[in-house]
């Protein structure tokens, strides 16, 4: 499960990748698009108003030169006579500056007097060019526009400088309407990119994980299992690269299993002749001391080698299908302690006890075959001796808690390496211990519990002891269960 949620990381981590490269360049480019475009638009109000402004004030300072006196007081004259009679006054403010920057007439009157000290002003004064500037009126805040034109005499003299300003209210409201349809515009891009990028996203991250899926499947044993080819693409030739591991792989695998079937059978006659002489020759009186010993022997590895064997007809049966159970109400318990009692009485012989105390509280029972638990407990109990020789015991406890009979099974052997030990359950595999074996008892005594819908599981002692610790749990057996 951790593997598989393993694989979805990186598939997600892709997934992110690509929309933080996509996307998220697509959005920096939407919204300097949007900046841009907001700024431009700006300009082009703000040199529309320009250049309005300032073509109404050429206009009108010619017009008014044309009428102004030598005289000073005669300019002013004229200028209190033209604001009277603006006729823009509702739209534009029409201000007369004189030569040190004051307003002296407005046409909105509460100017009148003030100094705007502004850039357009000492254009008009100083540089006899019609000026502009924008920015916020003093007091008030409010963003204005001004535009000033260079008052002359008649004999080329500045004798002030005519002035308009006008508010940017409505020249705002309408740069801010088109940069939020600009905005909306974008996001509408955006949505349309994000959606599309998903889409696209979804057409290949999706067989990636099925495909992702089913080679974990076949590292798992299923072999010759085969992906369905969607899309005839690079996607398409990976597919097909899977589908003809997995076929090669599953035609392997049945190779190899008819193999080991034919050679266990094969090793099964031999195997029963030496075993019987083996034991005949052991009652013989006229064979002792060494020839004795050797018997010994012989018998005691042609057991183990019958043992190998039987495990793995065992393990073809799994391969092949052929693996059945009887299936009834066990007493799991009793089922326990009949394999503790035959194999403590072998155990014995070797100098090696099984610390077992029955429980105090009633097993629940549990649907499963008497015979085949048995042989999971033989094979984890022959293991612990094996592996665990020095220490001279073997500590079994069963119980029951939240719905499960678990049954431990202890040794005090050097325990497992903690890098191996998520694969000793897997079929052939031999770690750095240096007791011999097939590789498969654990594998096969797996199958069995999973088919009970149990879990076999291998941890090392925790006590800071050495020792390695097989749990079994078996599900209790649920009312629905009795019914049926």
């Amino acid at each position: 499960m951790g593997k598989k949620l393993l694989g979805k990381t990186h598939l997600r981590g892709l997934k992110n990748r690509w929309l933080k490269t996509g996307v998220l360049m697509t959005l920096v480019i939407m919204v300097l698009f949007i900046l841009v475009f907001s700024l431009g638009v700006r300009s082009f109000y703000y040199n529309a108003v320009r250049t309005g402004l300032a073509a109404k004030a050429q206009s009108a300072s010619s017009f008014f030169t044309g009428y102004v006196s030598r005289t000073y007081s005669q300019y002013y004259q004229s200028a209190y006579r033209y604001t009277e009679s603006f006729e823009d006054k509702d739209v534009l403010e029409l201000q007369f500056v004189n030569t040190r920057g004051v307003v002296e007439v407005s046409s909105y009157g509460i100017s009148a007097g003030t100094v705007p000290g502004t850039k357009d002003v000492r254009t008009a004064l100083e540089d006899r060019q019609i000026g502009a500037w924008h920015g916020r009126r003093s007091g008030t805040g409010e963003r204005i526009m001004a535009v000033t034109a260079p008052l002359l005499s008649q004999d080329g003299s500045v004798v002030g400088a005519m002035r308009y300003v006008t508010s940017l209210r409505l020249v705002d409201r309408q740069i801010g309407r088109m940069s939020a349809l600009a905005a909306g515009i974008g996001l509408l891009v955006m949505l349309a990119v994000l959606l599309s990028n998903l889409y696209f996203i979804r057409t290949f991250t999706e067989p990636l994980e099925e495909l992702t899926a089913l080679a974990r499947r076949i590292a798992e044993g299923s072999y010759g299992i085969q992906a369905q080819k969607k899309y005839d693409d690079e996607i398409g030739d990976l597919t097909d690269a899977i589908n003809e591991m997995s076929a090669k792989i599953g035609e392997s695998e049945k190779v190899q299993t008819e193999f080991i079937s034919s050679v266990s059978h094969e090793l099964r006659t031999p195997l029963t002749a030496i075993t019987g002489w083996a034991e005949t020759l052991a009652y013989d009186e006229t064979i002792s001391d060494d020839a004795q010993r050797g018997i010994a022997i012989i018998s005691k590895e042609s057991g183990r080698l019958t043992k190998m064997v039987e495990s793995l007809l065992e393990f073809t049966r799994i391969q092949d299908g052929r693996f059945n159970l009887n299936v009834e109400t066990l007493d799991v318990a009793g089922e326990l302690e009949e394999a503790i009692y035959t194999y403590g009485k072998l155990l014995e012989h070797d100098g090696m006890t099984v610390e077992y105390d029955p429980p105090d509280e009633d097993i629940p029972f549990v649907l499963g075959d008497g015979e085949r638990l048995k042989q999971v407990f033989l094979n984890i109990m022959d293991n612990a001796a094996k592996y665990g020789r020095s220490a001279g015991r073997i500590q079994v406890t069963v119980g029951a808690a939240g719905g499960w009979v678990i049954i431990r099974f202890r040794d005090f052997g050097p325990g497992i390496p903690p890098e191996e030990l998520p694969f000793v359950k897997k079929k052939f595999y031999k770690g750095s211990g240096k007791e011999r074996g097939s590789g498969i008892g654990l594998s096969v005594c797996e199958e069995i519990v999973t088919r009970h819908k149990g879990k076999l599981e291998l941890e090392n002692a925790a006590d800071g002891r050495t020792g390695l610790i097989v749990t079994v749990m078996l599900p209790v057996i649920k009312e629905e269960d009795l019914k049926i």
